[in-house]
């Protein structure tokens, strides 16, 4: 297996880490074999059962027992749908997969000192992957993140620098670092796709090796579609299903590249007006591989939502309500399904997976302030 350059086709050696191609694009790895049912390890309780359709061995794995996360029967405006607690990880987000196949790939190649951009949960995860590989880490974060991710990241050791501005000027100062420190970025390091799309895996293998008829996920940088469509991709190739799920991203009306694309056609994302939204973790302004994403949603007959804030507040509470503590950024989902619901986009008898993507106990504070719970404190929230 090799990197590849889309666009141009040029490829570069797997053994030598890269984050992106010389002409300054992102990169892919090429088709993967995956496997089949009969390959999977039963008797590990991770993503790495999955590691015949990883690139790393599972003998050099940097691993805290990330994935096979509760795939839980409930409902939603009276349909019945799946929760995949992705929430229920080492670090609290489902950004532990990539991590784990990232670090175990970056550090199985000599690399020892890494650098990285986040909103939060990306920063805490590597944190406490870095820590547990003995790598050294940077994590550099926007003013606005909230106090427990930062602590989170922090208390693993890493090295963090607040970055004023949005979320987009904290990834272009990551890029101006990158040529002093190896850029372990999840938006451009492509093996970190590679770890998410065991969440393809899982969904399959929990659901008794069927596909359900739709995805719904948070949708900022992209990386659960990616994950999913490769992941599936590799499950029709060798036979095990014979359909992709539909894959519907959601993005906070408030920063909303990728529904603006989608809506009006384009196969890429254009500047869009930004404001704040209580979805930090999806606020990203001008995502990495918005093509790619746009094609991956496409193909599947999905769709890309875009909800208010009032409505992430409704599903907010409507989740917490059901025992499902939640952070803001994966409410978006549940504001995205009742509108699919109401339009008729996905039908009542239809099976549905929703992906929970983070713990509310990473955002208790904001959580409390928004739904008047009166603990809105920094001191709460830590």
């Amino acid at each position: 297996m090799n990197y590849i350059e889309p666009g141009t086709g040029r490829t570069y050696p797997l053994d030598t880490p890269r984050w992106r191609g010389d002409s300054g694009n992102y990169l892919e790895l090429e088709a993967s074999p995956g496997l089949r049912r009969s390959d999977i390890d039963q008797q590990c309780r991770s993503i790495w059962r999955y590691a015949k359709a990883l690139p790393v061995a599972a003998s050099t794995a940097v691993s805290m027992g990330e994935g096979w996360t509760p795939l839980v029967d409930g409902d939603w405006d009276g349909a019945p749908v799946r929760f995949k607690l992705e929430f229920m990880m080492p670090t609290g987000s489902f950004k532990d997969r990539g991590t784990s196949v990232m670090v175990s790939y970056l550090k199985s190649h000599g690399v020892r000192h890494v650098l990285e951009d986040s909103s939060g949960n990306a920063g805490a995860s590597l944190s406490a992957y870095a820590a547990r590989a003995g790598i050294h880490c940077r994590i550099l974060v926007p003013e606005t993140a909230s106090f427990g991710k930062i602590a989170q990241i922090a208390a693993c050791g890493a090295e963090v620098v607040m970055i004023p501005g949005p979320r987009q000027a904290v990834a272009d100062e990551a890029v101006r670092q990158a040529d002093e420190i190896f850029y372990a970025s999840h938006n451009w390091q492509p093996t970190f796709v590679e770890g998410i799309k065991t969440l393809a895996y899982e969904i399959w293998e929990q659901s008794g090796y069927t596909v359900p008829d739709n995805i719904v996920m948070p949708l900022g940088y992209g990386s659960n579609v990616l994950g999913c469509r490769r992941g599936f991709e590799e499950l029709m190739r060798n036979g095990e299903i014979d359909r992709m799920p539909r894959l519907f991203g959601v993005q906070a009306a408030n920063c909303a590249p990728l529904y603006a694309a989608f809506a009006s056609g384009a196969d890429t994302t254009g500047d869009i007006q930004v404001k704040p939204t209580l979805a930090e973790g999806i606020a990203s302004s001008k995502p990495t591989r918005g093509r790619e994403v746009l094609s991956s949603i496409r193909m599947s007959g999905g769709a890309v939502v875009q909800v208010q804030e009032d409505e992430i507040v409704a599903a907010l509470r409507a989740y917490a309500h059901k025992g499902l503590f939640i952070e803001p950024t994966s409410a978006v989902t549940g504001a995205a399904l009742s509108q699919l619901l109401k339009g008729g986009a996905i039908d009542r008898s239809q099976t549905t997976v929703v992906v929970l993507t983070g713990s509310g106990l990473k955002a208790s504070s904001t959580i409390g302030q928004t739904l008047g719970l009166g603990i809105g404190t920094d001191k709460a929230g830590g």
